[in-house]
């Protein structure tokens, strides 16, 4: 009875140790991804556009950065890749409107990332319209200009139609990638197929494979068409 017991005791670790290292090969719609029940219209015509709802106080997307950012190098110029700042209440909006702002002044590819560090290495409360000014103009940029481009017509109007797509794709949690307009998944998503608490890194793995899965099947159907 004791080797017994033994025995089930190791398979199930092995059951464990093999479900922890997981990853979808052949992802389920439904489990492993949704598709929406109404096709969003895409910009990226002759590409699959592949877009991240996120936000920057949100420290799962924070850890799924660097995984992302080198997942879309290694597309090349498969996909259009976009970035959609969610606004779940009033408070995220100056965070919304920083990323426009960063985007209408050219500098997100160098501003992006060290916003996420400030808030979630440095410890630092970018929630205010106050704060967020204060610290882009400690970066070196001019903080009249910042905040003329902040409060434009142009950025406000960027701020709703993030939230008139964050309706449309009905977005309750991120970060979620969605795929072509029709397909989307998440760690989260992954995850709950998975079954589970698994280790964060293994999750974004999965949910990147998703992904990648998911723009072949974009790129196909979209040869289909033609």
């Amino acid at each position: 009875m004791k080797l017994m017991k033994q025995m089930l005791a190791a398979v199930s670790l092995a059951v464990v140790a093999a479900t922890a290292h997981a990853s979808p090969q052949a992802p389920v719609n439904g489990t492993d991804y949704k598709t929406l029940e109404k096709a969003q219209p895409t910009e990226s015509a002759g590409k699959v556009e592949v877009t991240e709802f996120f936000w920057y106080s949100c420290p799962h997307c924070f850890a799924l950065e660097p995984s992302l950012v080198e997942w879309v190098k290694k597309q090349g110029n498969a996909i259009s890749f976009k970035r959609v700042p969610v606004a779940f209440r009033p408070s995220f909006v100056p965070q919304q409107k920083l990323y426009y702002t960063l985007e209408a002044m050219g500098r997100l590819n160098d501003l992006h990332p060290k916003v996420f560090h400030a808030i979630h290495a440095e410890r630092k409360p970018l929630e205010s319209d106050a704060a967020i000014a204060d610290y882009i103009a400690a970066q070196g940029v001019d903080k009249a200009k910042f905040l003329e481009v902040y409060n434009s017509f142009g950025v406000q109007t960027k701020a709703k139609r993030a939230a008139a797509l964050q309706e449309a794709y009905k977005i309750d949690g991120v970060p979620t990638l969605a795929i072509d307009g029709r397909y989307m998944t998440s760690p989260s998503i992954v995850g709950a197929a998975m079954g589970g608490r698994q280790p964060e890194n293994v999750l974004h793995e999965s949910a990147l494979q998703v992904a990648s899965f998911l723009v072949d099947k974009a790129a196909k159907e979209q040869a289909t068409k033609k």
